[in-house]
């Protein structure tokens, strides 16, 4: 008796860790996937080591076979990506990482900067979000980062750029992201960790990203 009771017990315990990783890992494949905010071009809506919540269905959900970047198809999704929106989507110059920008422009948009300035189909685009650590201007002859365009954003895709935004490698130096690559919508921080002074940002838990 006693052995068929261990060997019970051990059979249930398998059998809730399969079910336990296969309910996670349909949750990370159709429904929200964790990610870690690396770098600095999101200052200062994301700080680096914030992790992140993105949803997935929202634009439809990407279906890859599992740990690999190889996609199957993509489930259908309850909107597009609207300018505004941050998204985390593969970079077009390597697939197999993950970029994190805020929606500039999308399918049809003229985009534009001058001197800094950001204008949408030919009118300022308001960003309070946006953050500039660098006084200078660059003309824009060899450099994109201050002054380019106008460019349109083909169909199906999106101008995407950092907040931090002299400091962000985007859009404006390796071009448009396809909608089929965005992953999906970022939505809230849930940890955060300062690496610099090695302790969490207790403030920063649960805030929405917007």
């Amino acid at each position: 008796m006693r052995k068929h009771r261990n060997k019970s017990t051990i059979r249930e315990t398998i059998e809730a860790v399969v079910i336990a990783f296969l309910i996670a890992l349909v949750i990370r494949t159709f429904l929200i996937q964790a990610f870690k905010i690396p770098s600095g071009s999101m200052l200062s809506t994301l700080q680096i080591g914030d992790h992140i919540l993105v949803n997935k269905i929202v634009y439809g959900t990407p279906v890859d076979i599992p740990f690999t970047d190889i996609n199957l198809f993509r489930m259908p999704g309850f909107k597009a990506p609207q300018r505004g929106d941050i998204v985390v989507f593969k970079y077009p110059e390597d697939p197999k990482r993950d970029f994190i920008k805020r929606v500039i422009g999308v399918g049809g948009d003229v985009i534009e900067s001058r001197d800094k300035v950001v204008y949408v189909n030919g009118k300022k685009l308001v960003e309070p979000y946006v953050q500039h650590v660098d006084e200078k201007v660059k003309a824009g002859a060899g450099d994109q980062r201050d002054n380019f365009g106008p460019v349109t954003v083909p169909k199906d895709s999106v101008f995407v750029m950092g907040d931090n935004r002299d400091q962000s490698y985007d859009s404006r130096f390796w071009g448009f992201v396809q909608n089929t690559q965005i992953k999906g919508n970022a939505v809230v921080i849930y940890w955060s960790w300062d690496g610099e002074r090695t302790l969490p940002r207790l403030n920063r838990i649960g805030r929405l990203v917007r």
